[in-house]
């Protein structure tokens, strides 16, 4: 793997020789719990992109069945297989942005297009030499870090809210439902009356249940995230203007068209972007720069991803206006042993973006990856 992170003279693209599909089932530490179910295992496709004696990484973000989005991993694969890869391999691109004739035609499945265009990004910055925050354009060489903490009893929220604060995290976030809300904001406010503190609600909330969402207010909360529908701007619109605390949106926006909506119609006052749920890296700067037109901060969102797909996100979120703490959290929360070779851990709040060469800066674990891999196929 080139690891020279000089920029290369007479770049000519990449021509695309050979593709591999893994499915990969990667057991939790314990089970994740949000409004619309329970994860034991991270279960999700991974791509490998072939081309110039290089390999570019990228993890799909969608479940096994409908819960988050429409998008499912049977579906994705079979689109992956059958469509998308088959146009790609064989092809020479000079830039992420020729990829758009192959991924654009195809109506919706963002998720999918973005395990192409993010593998892509990464095979490419590492021909060009250069850190993939490079080529994306970021800054920063550490990022902000918060938390993400799954429904639980209060008692043991609180211990979670307490490992986390002694562990510097510079965000907590509560997941939320109808019935497992106020009550649990009293307790933890009571202990923990200063903290920066978010509750996502994974869209369990209706314009219906204003009074329950209204007495969140008091609670001193940096937003709360997508608390209606997950394919709703106007209701959102309509809450934001009758409540104190901002509206984070999240599933609500797919498309930078998505978030000018959101943003005109005020449909929010913090935005999450997650580049697997929006298409791509390029659609996610996007849809950063709109939002920092609008002076409207963002954060980059997790789907649990494992190395590959974290250390996308930690690359993405050193653009100047990701000026919240993301999801990014120490994999070691969440699994006892990673996919890459190199650790991707938290300290007092900060993250360190990975270093290791050109491209995302993490190599594959390729025995353990073996050992967790459910399925494998190859396009050429």
């Amino acid at each position: 793997m080139n690891t020279n992170l000089a920029p290369k003279t007479g770049f000519a693209g990449i021509r695309i020789e050979s593709a591999e599909l893994r499915i990969i089932s990667l057991p939790l530490l314990t089970p994740f719990v949000i409004s619309t179910g329970t994860m034991t295992d991270k279960i999700f496709p991974l791509l490998i992109l072939k081309g110039e004696g290089l390999e570019g990484y990228a993890e799909a973000v969608m479940d096994p069945f409908p819960d988050y989005l429409e998008e499912t991993i049977p579906g994705a694969m079979a689109f992956l297989r059958d469509v998308l890869l088959p146009a790609l391999v064989g092809q020479r691109f000079a830039s992420p942005a020729d990829l758009a004739p192959i991924l654009d035609p195809w109506r919706g499945n963002r998720m999918a297009k973005a395990i192409v265009e993010m593998a892509f990004w990464d095979l490419w910055s590492k021909a060009l030499g250069l850190p993939l925050k490079t080529a994306l354009g970021g800054i920063k060489q550490t990022v902000d870090v918060g938390v993400s903490l799954g429904i639980a009893s209060v008692e043991r929220t609180l211990e979670r809210v307490s490992e986390s604060v002694e562990a510097g995290y510079k965000r907590v976030k509560l997941k939320i439902k109808q019935g497992h809300d106020v009550a649990l904001l009293e307790a933890v406010r009571k202990v923990y009356p200063t903290i920066k503190l978010t509750v996502d609600a994974n869209t369990d909330y209706r314009l219906s249940d204003l009074s329950v969402l209204q007495a969140m207010d008091g609670f001193g909360l940096d937003y709360i995230e997508q608390p209606l529908a997950y394919d709703d701007i106007y209701d959102h619109a309509q809450l934001q203007k009758q409540m104190k605390t901002a509206i984070c949106l999240d599933e609500s926006i797919r498309t930078v068209i998505h978030a000018r909506q959101a943003l005109q119609m005020q449909a929010g006052r913090v935005m999450n972007i997650k580049v697997g749920r929006v298409g791509g890296h390029s659609e996610a700067r996007m849809i950063h720069d709109l939002c920092k037109a609008f002076d409207v901060p963002v954060w980059c969102g997790g789907m649990l991803e494992a190395g590959i797909g974290r250390a996308h996100n930690i690359h993405l979120s050193t653009l100047s206006n990701f000026t919240k703490p993301g999801d990014t959290s120490s994999a070691s929360r969440y699994f006892k042993r990673d996919i890459v070779n190199e650790p991707l851990e938290a300290a007092n709040g900060v993250i360190a973006v990975p270093s290791n060469g050109a491209g995302i800066g993490v190599t594959l674990d390729m025995p353990f990856l073996d050992t967790v891999t459910t399925h494998r196929e190859e396009i050429r």
